[in-house]
């Protein structure tokens, strides 16, 4: 790597150029303040990250230590709890607070709705993702398996054709009913001087709710029609041009619902960015998003086209005016966590930079495009920035988090809380902590969810001398996980995250099981939360139709009347196994389940260097496959390990045979490396190393030994 210096920084001669030609022209930010104001910021914060890092394995090493002392002995969870709050593991909460978030769009605080999380690195995605603000409800059900069968192909099935349809419909008689009978009756729809018109034969019919009716647009034969329920748009496409409209009584050929309401650009855990080069192809997307102007050459079909970023979409209001409606999602980019560092900048020590500082810098340079538009389609009409930070530990990694916001501000010349924070509850120090750590960002804070699969692995590495920990399978069961869903809301509503940020949830891992996801996943907007991840855009158009089914808002306000769900004691309950004897096939079945799926990501995060995708499970079911993953299973594999539950024979006889079994599952795959009969490979060492070594990682994260790993196999290429 050639590099050169820019104010005491160490700097990739490639990413230097990126910055200096293609990231600050348009900004207004001068490149020379730019780099003086940047090597500042590090040289002065990179200490603090190290001492927080610090912080963290001490706070580690003396639970660790508690739970050896009294090894043996029943769990006192008074004393447990004391001890915490001796070390300063759990803090005061303080008295009650308001957030005082302000400029905040529309889309983060007053309309529930689903939510994507895509990698930044894959421009196809990421523009699907921001375009998936609307999708095609008759598409997403007959494609799929929503109606409890999948197509069968061979072209199109009328009988298929015609349970979409049904379904669709019913829809719409719940989401925006009409005053008698049902959509399925409506012959006829028309404008008549800006007024929506409706008949079932020979009848007028009305919506039930008149102010559903929005706005219309006509394109030649076309007629749009804009509702609007539960603060969501539907827009009605009626044609008898249409492939289905020609055959339907009222010529309907398309339901579309506003589907993802916000995207995520992820920097972070679906990525894999382990150097100068990997970090420009990810700032890269980023800047295109944000300048409007990124595209991606797609083939389909045997056809190739441009993809380009949605415009926005006109109507005609009831009363004559113009009414604009977004056409792609709010995008948020999440950065890295103050964990790793990146070899794509050096300090003057020579050490390389804490990779959070890095992107907080650039990802919020690049921002600034967005924020300095003054015609065509913005991402916030609000000016401003949305960061979602992972991986904190507690509320004085929330205040630093806040502190380098503040400081990359003032480096830019921005507006004070110009940057939004979201805040990822998936660490116990912070779910412990979730109302000290809001307050921390009181005045910037726009999002916080939960995060499962982090979470457990937090669980299971902060109390991994407690005792052998239950089958992961098991762990939705426990009392923390529950006391942790409930409390991630009631917190935020207590400390009046309504109608200033999101409260969310985490991810429907099975992206080609939608009915079951439509079955599930209602869940979470029933829970309060204003927002719940999916994995692609078409389960965030089904996904969609349950936030008109509950409306959250008001559900919001029924929870906070209820009071606090979930005790911080049941979440500081740890899940051991206690009094279990486990059969030989049920741990059997437990490590190969754990290895194949470790293997089964890791191959391709190291080989490929893809960080997310879909990953067949043990029983060849695709699974949304991330970090979080892999933290869980290989922290539940090195528990075991520890408290003798299994051996390192069995374990490493599972992972044999596990990686014959992700060897034939990608058979055919382009540039796949087998793993087996060898067993030498990188990606099989460092999958080995995740599980051997779990113990040691630092919080049980994975990506210290994913990115060794992955640096080993790029340099020896």
């Amino acid at each position: 790597m050639t590099r050169i210096d820019k104010s005491g920084l160490n700097v990739s001669e490639d990413l230097a150029s990126f910055i200096e030609t293609r990231a600050l022209p348009g900004t207004g930010v001068d490149t020379a303040r730019f780099w003086s104001g940047f090597s500042e910021l590090v040289h002065d914060l990179a200490p603090r990250n190290a001492e927080l890092l610090a912080v963290r394995e001490t706070m580690q090493a003396r639970i660790d230590a508690w739970h050896r002392e009294r090894k043996g002995q029943p769990h006192d969870a008074s004393a447990y709890k004391a001890f915490l709050s001796e070390i300063g593991y759990l803090v005061e909460e303080g008295g009650d607070f308001t957030i005082g978030t302000r400029n905040v769009d529309p889309e983060i605080a007053a309309i529930p709705g689903p939510q994507l999380v895509v990698p930044i690195t894959n421009a196809r995605y990421a523009l699907n993702a921001a375009n998936a603000r609307w999708g095609n409800l008759y598409d997403a059900l007959y494609g799929t398996d929503a109606l409890g069968d999948l197509p069968s192909g061979g072209g199109y099935d009328p009988a298929r054709g015609a349970r979409v349809i049904a379904w669709g419909k019913a829809f719409l008689d719940d989401a925006v009913p009409l005053t008698q009978g049902g959509w399925s009756d409506v012959t006829g729809v028309d404008i008549d001087d800006g007024v929506l018109v409706l008949r079932a034969g020979d009848d007028e019919v009305r919506l039930a709710e008149a102010s559903a009716y929005r706005g219309w647009v006509r394109d030649g034969d076309t007629l749009r029609i804009l509702l609007r329920h539960n603060g969501l748009g539907i827009v009605l496409v009626v044609t008898q041009d249409g492939a289905i409209g020609r055959d339907d009584p009222m010529g309907l050929d398309a339901i579309h619902l506003e589907s993802a309401i916000s995207a995520i650009m992820d920097c972070e855990d679906s990525v894999a960015c382990v150097d100068a080069e990997d970090k420009i192809g990810a700032y890269a997307n980023w800047l295109g998003l944000m300048r409007g102007d990124l595209t991606e050459s797609v083939t389909k079909g045997g056809r190739t086209f441009t993809r380009t970023l949605n415009p926005d979409m006109e109507f005609s209001a009831p009363d004559g005016s113009v009414l604009t409606v977004k056409g792609r999602a709010l995008m948020l980019v999440r950065n890295v966590g103050h964990l790793m560092s990146n070899p794509a900048i050096l300090m003057r020590d020579g050490q390389e930079i804490p990779e959070g500082l890095m992107d907080a810098a650039i990802t919020t340079l690049i921002a600034m495009h967005d924020l300095k538009k003054e015609s065509g389609p913005r991402n916030s009409v609000e000016g401003s920035v949305y960061v979602v930070k992972p991986k904190m530990h507690g509320p004085e990694e929330v205040a630093f988090a806040d502190e380098i916001f503040t400081r990359v501000e003032a480096m830019l010349g921005l507006p004070a809380n110009t940057v939004k924070l979201g805040i990822m509850d998936e660490e116990r120090r912070t779910s412990a902590n979730l109302a000290a750590c809001i307050r921390a960002a009181r005045d910037r804070v726009a999002f916080i969810n939960t995060g499962f699969l982090d979470r457990t692995g937090d669980e299971i590495h902060t109390s991994m001398e407690a005792g052998p920990m239950l089958p992961k399978g098991e762990m939705k069961s426990t009392p923390w996980i529950q006391a942790y869903e409930d409390r991630n809301v009631d917190i935020g509503l207590a400390c009046g995250l309504k109608g200033r940020a999101q409260i969310g949830k985490g991810m429907w891992a099975m992206p080609d099981r939608m009915a079951d996801m439509l079955d599930q996943k209602i869940g979470h907007p029933r829970s309060g939360a204003t927002c719940a991840w999916v994995p692609s855009p078409t389960a965030a158009t089904l996904h969609a139709t349950h936030y008109h089914r509950v409306d959250v808002l008001a559900r919001q306000d029924e929870l906070a009347a209820g009071g606090a769900r979930g005790s911080l004691d049941d979440l500081l309950t740890i899940p051991v196994m206690e009094g279990r004897n486990l059969s030989e096939a049920e741990v059997t079945a437990e490590i190969e389940n754990n290895a194949q799926g470790i293997l089964g990501y890791v191959v391709r995060w190291v080989d490929a260097g893809v960080g997310c995708s879909k990953v067949p499970d043990i029983n060849d079911v695709g699974l949304m496959e991330d970090r979080a993953t892999c933290r869980i299973s290989s922290q539940a594999l090195a528990n075991w390990l520890h408290h003798g539950v299994v051996t390192s024979e069995q374990v490493e006889a599972g992972m044999r045979k596990m990686a014959s079994k992700v060897d034939a599952q990608n058979e055919g795959t382009p540039g796949y490396a087998p793993m087996a009969p060898a067993f030498d490979g990188v990606a099989y060492k460092a999958a080995q190393d995740l599980v051997f070594e779990g113990r040691a990682q630092p919080s049980g994260y994975t990506e210290p030994v994913l990115h060794r790993r992955r640096l080993e196999l790029k340099n020896a290429s």
